[in-house]
């Protein structure tokens, strides 16, 4: 019999209907009867492709024993963290408060107040992997709910006085010294990138996409030869291991070993956008063809196998198919040479590693380029690549996650974009029209604001902070792509909401008229993705430009000053507040076009292929800053502007590169 959440539109909820837990979705009912009952909350957040969740799941939530001890004696809510990071962020920290890592399943206790007194990620079914097993847990956290109430309380006192804390925590230290923080950060992360195997630091391996950013921007504006060797080294480890799918194209979420051997097969919609700009950036930098083929792959993958018929972006793609983590994936040599047959198998398998013994569970291989080919054997293991890819295609693929989550739409957006100008291919730009308006017509309020999920035809959860900056970003970026004015009229909405919504001395997380929480969280912290708080401050500078609304400028310095000392104590958290602080540093490049509007993109294009990450594209009918800029004799012309200071007018795209880049 399905429990409450057979009616969720989310997958992860959906997930978990037959359990025979009776689980409520976040929201009053919930809570209502927790303090009619006098029963404490168990909390478990999670989502669609997450593999530990399914372990939890298959081990406690479906057992009837574990079932019915938490029916009994607690109230249970199941969140999918992708809809709500905002319950997300608060109870991570509680978790993190208790001196452990966070991560998922998240599994936090709380009173009927939304106040949490205990919390932990995944426990096993009994004692294990240092953990106290989820029974014995659940007897235990029971019983002093109503034997020694008082403690718990205590704890919530505590959690409670570390939110403020934490947040006070953000605001402290001493201005620092360094004169330019973005330059410091980007050599502290080149030092920092391992030698062999690029990236940064040790098992487990994450991409890392922000960090990388931002040292390849440095790089663009200081030309140290260390900077760039930290980016090209990372970005070539990465496409050549297991961390690429190698057949299909994309990227997994991380990898379990510090060489990149063996991922976790998870594919994330966000690191896939990142991802897809910083290989199109650092091809458009480096004109490296390797880059180029691994972020086109990419594309091709979430084209082929992550977009909604009208165009939005599915969320994710699970580590598990049949029960097994990789099985997907991964192949044996029998497997190879059943699909290709000899000699061809020969080929791919040395190009491949695919060996008898392989590098993964049962013989099993992850694929990777273990040894490199000459050109006409690259051009024959494309072939062969495209019988593989066939082949697996048979097997049972993974579950998808088709949430179409803002943020992370435009974040893709936002790679398409940069690949667009990295190459002029209009597919690219197509799709990236394609998924905006997907996001503009059907997760936009009547009253101009945003929703943060869609799904099934239904729009759900108010848009949190990074769902408001990353999508103006993305329409920014995609105006000057094709100059549509309709893009940056939006983006220029989405920041007055903003400013109306989560600005009060400084950027919250969550709109002022959002759900009141125990907490209401700041987020400044970059995660898997840039945060909101960064993303906002990009975003006010390019609109500031493009408009010279002063206010932008004013709100992006007090974001920078407010987290100076923060960033200077972690810049790992705050990669890409620095990248904004590299923006405003360095003082970007206008360059405003007028003439005919058909002919803007022409002009434009060359430069569009060159890597210039503080610049700003405008068509001069659409901005204020175009006022009073005409073409020259009747050509479409370019006007090069720094400082509010134009150049005369240029009308070759040859010399508009040239003015750029002097």
């Amino acid at each position: 019999m399905s429990n409450r959440l057979a009616k969720e539109t989310s997958p992860y909820l959906r997930q978990h209907a037959e359990n025979p837990v009776d689980w409520y979705p976040w929201g009053e009912e919930a809570f209502r009867r927790a303090r009619d009952e006098d029963k404490p909350i168990h909390l478990s957040l999670g989502y669609a492709a997450c593999h530990w969740c399914h372990v939890m799941a298959h081990e406690s939530f479906e057992n009837p024993e574990t079932a019915r001890l938490m029916n009994e004696r607690f109230i249970n809510i199941k969140v999918d963290r992708q809809e709500r990071p905002d319950l997300d962020d608060i109870y991570q920290q509680v978790v993190q408060m208790m001196g452990q890592g966070g991560g998922w399943p998240l599994t936090v206790f709380l009173t009927a107040e939304r106040e949490p007194f205990f919390g932990g990620t995944y426990f096993p079914p009994d004692d294990g992997y240092g953990r106290p097993g989820f029974t014995q847990l659940l007897l235990g956290l029971s019983d002093a709910w109503q034997n020694n109430r008082a403690a718990l309380q205590q704890n919530v006192k505590q959690f409670l006085q570390g939110y403020r804390k934490l947040d006070a925590s953000m605001l402290e230290g001493d201005t620092p010294l360094e004169p330019d923080q973005p330059a410091a950060a980007a050599r502290l992360f080149a030092r920092n990138t391992d030698p062999v195997n690029g990236g940064l630091g040790n098992a487990p391996k994450f991409p890392n996409p922000a960090c990388h950013d931002l040292v390849l921007r440095l790089y663009q504006r200081l030309h140290e030869p260390d900077l760039l060797h930290s980016v090209e080294l990372t970005l070539d480890r990465m496409a050549a291991s297991g961390l690429y799918d190698h057949l299909g194209g994309g990227f997994a979420r991380y990898c379990v070993d510090e060489r990149w051997a063996v991922p976790h097969f998870e594919k994330m919609l966000y690191d896939n956008g990142q991802l897809v700009k910083l290989y199109a950036d650092a091809y458009r930098e480096t004109g490296k063809p390797a880059w180029r083929r691994v972020f086109e792959e990419t594309i091709d993958y979430i084209l082929r196998d992550m977009t909604h018929p009208d165009g939005g972006f599915y969320a994710s793609e699970d580590a598990d198919s049949e029960g097994e983590e990789g099985k997907f994936y991964v192949w044996t040599l029998a497997q190879v040479q059943a699909a290709l047959g000899e000699p061809d198998a020969a080929l791919a398998c040395r190009a491949y590693g695919v060996t008898a013994n392989g590098n993964f569970e049962h013989g099993s291989t992850v694929l990777h380029r273990a040894v490199a080919l000459d050109a006409v054997q690259e051009l024959e293991l494309k072939g062969l690549r495209g019988r593989l890819l066939l082949a697996r295609a048979q097997r049972i693929r993974p579950g998808r996650d088709e949430n179409i989550l803002t943020s992370w739409n435009a974040l893709m957006v936002q790679g398409l974009c940069a690949a667009y100008q990295a190459t002029g291919t209009t597919t690219y730009l197509d799709a990236a029209r394609r998924a905006a308006d997907f996001i503009l017509d059907r997760l936009s309020t009547p009253e101009g604001g945003l929703y943060r999920a869609w799904r099934e035809g239904t729009a759900k959860v108010p848009g949190f902070l990074e769902d408001y900056a990353f999508l103006a970003n993305a329409l920014i970026d995609l105006y000057e792509c094709d100059f549509d004015k309709r893009y940056v009229e939006r983006a220029t909405q989405l920041v007055e909401v903003i400013l109306a919504k989560f600005w009060e001395d400084g950027l919250y997380f969550t709109p002022s008229d959002g759900e009141p929480l125990v907490h209401r969280p700041r987020a400044p912290h970059d995660s898997a993705w840039p945060s909101g708080t960064s993303a906002c401050v990009l975003a006010f500078l390019r609109l500031f430009e493009l408009t010279g609304r002063e206010l932008y400028h004013e709100r992006a310095e007090q974001v920078l000053a407010m987290y100076r000392a923060a960033a200077a104590q972690n810049p790992f958290g705050f990669a890409h507040l620095l990248a904004a602080q590299d923006w405003m540093q360095r003082g970007p490049i206008s360059i405003v076009v007028a003439g005919e509007r058909s002919a803007a993109s022409t002009l434009v294009a060359k430069l569009q292929r060159r890597y210039l990450p503080a610049r700003v594209l405008a068509f001069a009918e659409d901005v204020p800053i175009g006022a009073g800029r005409h073409p020259l004799a009747g050509q479409t012309s370019a006007y090069v502007c720094r400082n509010r200071t134009c150049e005369p007018p240029v009308t070759s795209a040859e010399e508009l590169v040239e003015r750029c880049l002097k």
